[in-house]
């Protein structure tokens, strides 16, 4: 689960999960009530990973630091399933869909939303409020209040997920 690699370890918020199949190496902060889902994968052996307060990294994600740089990750953002996120910095409250490719030093401005599948090419600076798709992604349209609303909604199951592990664990069954 967490791993100690080239005298640096994993540093954990006392509030947040960690699945014990995730895997945290290194240089990882992870701030208060995050979730880090089962098959999770945060490398910091090269780079420092900070995750800020309420984020959840869904399940299969891979989160990796560019060489000898940060990535840093705000506050309740959400990385969904199988998503890759090799970043530089993802603003708070942004959404990063399942299976998106967020490649070296990309940027992704506050509550923007990455469509599921998506790729952010190297570099890429994706704005604050928008909505994002395709290969390379593009802008499809402003971020609307519905989508805040949902995604209140959905950052908030995810945080209340966080504690209930903490509270009540799992039980394996023989």
């Amino acid at each position: 689960m967490l791993y100690k690699f080239d005298g640096k370890q994993p540093v954990v918020g006392k509030t947040s999960y960690i699945s014990d199949i995730a895997r945290v190496i290194g240089d990882v902060v992870i701030g208060e009530n995050c979730y880090i889902g089962h098959g999770a994968i945060l490398r910091g052996d090269y780079g420092r990973i900070e995750i800020g307060d309420g984020t959840a990294v869904e399940e299969g994600a891979i989160i990796h630091a560019p060489p000898n740089d940060l990535n840093s990750i705000g506050k309740k953002v959400t990385i969904g399933h199988a998503a890759v996120v090799h970043s530089k910095h993802i603003g708070d409250q942004a959404v990063i869909g399942m299976g998106a490719i967020i490649s070296l030093w990309a940027e992704i401005g506050e509550w923007a939303i990455v469509a599921e599948g998506s790729v952010v090419k190297l570099k890429q600076i994706i704005p604050p409020k928008v909505v994002v798709a395709g290969n390379p992604a593009k802008i499809m349209r402003e971020l609307s209040e519905k989508d805040q609303e949902r995604w209140n909604y959905g950052k908030q199951l995810y945080i209340d997920l966080a504690k209930k592990y903490l509270d009540i664990g799992m039980e394996p069954i023989e």
